[in-house]
Formats: structure tokens, C-alpha cells, sequence
């Protein structure tokens, strides 16, 4: 059993930085490039358990409107019901049920992801990227890792078959995670 090197003190409750963190994807366009973007308006917390870290867990609410894959008309197709129908969903979600290490610095969350009211378990690899107290005094703490999901076991289906064979936009997407949090006060 792998067993984590992260410091007992950095253990305790902690508030996802959305100015310095990015929920991003990647995915295959027309099977010759890759288009990626992120999400705009992210929220989530978490517990760490350094000595224990089956005992963490984490939490993300991502507002679906504000994604951004740097172009307004692919952008508005993506917020349409064709692939994420966000004004009936307007919220993508990821509640962590399991964590474990897997390597010094390196962890796998496995959580329900939700998209479009369709919720499925998936993995989640994270490796801790480190600590710092910055300059307001805030203990800050980040994580990075990626999965892959298939966008059609949550209903994201469109998709266009192109003349020489192959369909537009990729089945398999790459959801990215580089995520910064700052931890709760110990006042109380």
C-alpha cells in the first residue's frame, strides 16, 4: 500500500481557488487536431486527511454556461441541446466517493460525475503538484491529473460523419484538472 509524503499539518478543510485553477478539456476535432477549453466559473472545497487520506474528499460545481473554447460560435454550440442543453443543466458536478494514494505524491479520486442529470462513477489520477503560504498568509495547496471519459455515457451525443470516413468531434474527451485551494482558517 502506497502511502502519501504530504505533511500531517497541511491536513484540514479547503476552498478551490478559481482565479488560479482551470477545469479544462481536450477533444479530437474532425480526427486530425485536438480543440481544447475550460471552464469560467468554477466552485469547490474539499478535506484533506494527510495521514489518512481515505478520509478526504472533494467537491467541484462547474457552471456549464461558462465554457470557453475560444471561439463564440463553437462556444454557443456547445451550451445548445445538442451537446450540453445548459439551460435545462445548467450545472456540472463532481462529488468525490473514494480516495486513495497510489504513489508518494500521487492519488486516485474516484467520484460521481454528473452531466445533464446522467451521474457515472470515474476515476480521477492526481498527483500533488505542493504547498506554499502566500503572501496574504493563506496555506495554498494544488493538485493536477487528468481522465478520460466517453462524452456519450452522459447524453453528449452530437456528432457529424465527415465524406472521407470518421465523425467530427471525438466520442473520448480528456477532462484536465490543475487545481489550487487555500485552506480554512483554524480559528474557531
Amino acid at each position: 500500500m502506497s502511502t502519501s509524503t504530504i505533511p500531517a499539518t497541511l491536513s484540514g478543510d479547503y476552498t478551490l481557488d478559481p482565479s488560479h485553477s482551470r477545469i479544462g478539456f481536450t477533444a479530437r476535432h474532425a480526427m486530425v487536431t485536438k480543440v481544447r477549453g475550460s471552464f469560467k466559473e468554477v466552485e469547490g472545497s474539499g478535506v484533506l486527511d494527510a495521514e489518512n487520506p481515505a478520509n478526504s474528499t472533494a467537491q467541484l460545481t462547474i457552471q456549464a454556461a461558462s465554457i470557453d473554447s475560444g471561439n463564440a460560435d463553437r462556444d454557443g454550440h456547445l451550451r445548445s441541446n445538442d451537446f450540453f442543453d445548459m439551460e435545462t443543466y445548467p450545472t456540472i458536478t463532481f462529488t468525490s466517493t473514494a480516495v486513495e494514494p497510489v504513489g508518494d505524491d500521487n492519488f486516485r479520486v474516484t467520484g460521481d460525475l454528473t452531466i445533464k442529470d446522467v451521474t457515472k462513477p470515474v476515476d480521477v489520477e492526481l498527483e500533488f503538484t505542493g504547498t506554499a503560504v502566500d503572501p496574504f498568509g493563506n496555506t495554498r495547496i494544488g493538485f493536477e491529473g487528468t481522465t478520460t471519459i466517453n462524452r456519450k455515457d452522459w447524453g453528449v451525443n452530437w456528432n457529424a460523419a465527415l465524406e472521407a470516413g470518421g465523425v467530427l468531434v471525438s466520442e473520448k474527451v480528456t477532462l484536465e484538472f490543475d487545481l489550487s485551494a487555500i485552506k480554512s482558517s483554524d480559528e474557531g
